[in-house]
């Protein structure tokens, strides 16, 4: 009997790879596909892996050579590192596809920086450029915290714009009571903006408290030029403040107001009249209020005339006196003919109560 060879279990046929271009796209450069009889068994799943990899517009349903355009039909016609066109239904497009170069991006312009117009031979750099471009390095002390040393903060050029983001970097490394809220300087002015700031400069920070005055300064990491000007400073008297005499009485408030400006708002203040107190006047006949002290022209030498006590006056109703006024009396006939109205009543009533039963 003869003997059977080994049978091979797996296939050891090794890989090979292609570059596929599209049909007819100029602009395409071409792609790699490692083709393995492994994942790839027939040309049939080698078109529906070009699909997917290619991207054809409709499917890849042939391959053809670059050169000739002959149609490959076969896994074994593929030769390893050999170049083909991929296409669906239509056909072949003639094109120099394997001189397809790759196109290069078109180089950005960089953008000139806009310079401010210089009048003359100084060189000097614009505020745009050193406020916004630049970084600001400062030292902050903790407000009311004397031993405590200064803590150098590096606050970044595109933080500058709002302050509040100052505070918060600031507040990243040091910790007053209640966070960040207020910049002093070491003389405890309040910083209210960015553009205050000063490079290698020294700051107070301080939460909602008010500022303590206290000798930051004499920290011996505060440089000596930054001690001798506050030591400078601190050596200049003080201002003396007007304090005014113990012997000296204040001012009384009897003294005249101070003389007002002509005004059309306010009106104009003349001599003062002297009221004089006139004699109380009595009441009665001779005296009363009604009557007339000292006679006109026309009523010299007239007589007076009596008042006529039958004329009538009319008198309010309130102030009228009450009047009595009496009750009238009932008539007897009157009385008689109500009891007989009220008989005929009830008898009526007893007459249809008694037709119902």
């Amino acid at each position: 009997m003869g003997t059977r060879g080994p049978h091979p279990l797996v296939d050891t046929t090794p890989a090979k790879t292609i570059l596929v271009y599209r049909n007819g796209d100029q602009f395409y450069v071409g792609r790699r596909v490692v083709v393995s009889r492994r994942r790839v068994a027939s040309f049939e799943a080698l078109l529906e892996q070009l699909t997917e990899q290619v991207e054809a517009p409709f499917g890849v349903r042939r391959l053809y050579t670059p050169s000739r355009g002959r149609v490959v039909c076969e896994l074994d016609a593929l030769q390893s590192g050999g170049k083909y066109v991929a296409a669906g239904r239509e056909r072949f497009k003639k094109l120099d596809y394997v001189h397809i170069v790759p196109r290069k991006p078109a180089k950005m312009r960089k953008l000139k920086e806009i310079k401010p117009v210089v009048h003359c031979d100084i060189n000097v750099p614009s505020r745009w450029q050193t406020y916004h471009r630049m970084s600001r390095h400062i030292n902050v002390f903790t407000n009311g915290r004397l031993f405590i040393p200064p803590v150098k903060v590096i606050i970044p050029k595109f933080s500058l714009s709002d302050w509040n983001c100052v505070l918060a970097t600031v507040g990243d490394k040091v910790f007053p009571l209640g966070g960040v809220r207020k910049l002093y300087t070491l003389t405890g002015h309040l910083l209210g903006s960015s553009q205050d700031l000063q490079d290698n400069q020294f700051y107070i920070a301080a939460g909602l408290e008010s500022f303590k005055s206290l000798p930051y300064w004499k920290c011996p990491r505060v440089p000596s030029e930054v001690q001798q000007r506050y030591m400078d400073v601190e050596k200049l008297p003080p201002k003396k403040k007007k304090v005014e005499a113990k012997g000296k009485e204040p001012p009384s408030r009897d003294t005249a107001p101070p003389k007002t400006q002509e005004s059309v708002y306010y009106a104009k203040e003349g001599p003062e009249k002297k009221m004089v107190a006139e004699p109380p006047v009595e009441k009665g006949a001779e005296g009363d209020v009604y009557k007339a002290r000292t006679p006109t022209k026309d009523a010299q030498g007239a007589q007076d005339v009596r008042e006529d006590p039958e004329v009538k006056v009319e008198v309010p109703v309130d102030q009228a006196p009450a009047e009595i006024v009496k009750e009238e009396e009932a008539v007897p006939g009157d009385a008689m003919d109500a009891e007989n109205t009220k008989e005929k009543e009830d008898g009526k009533l007893g007459e249809e109560v008694g037709r119902k039963v």
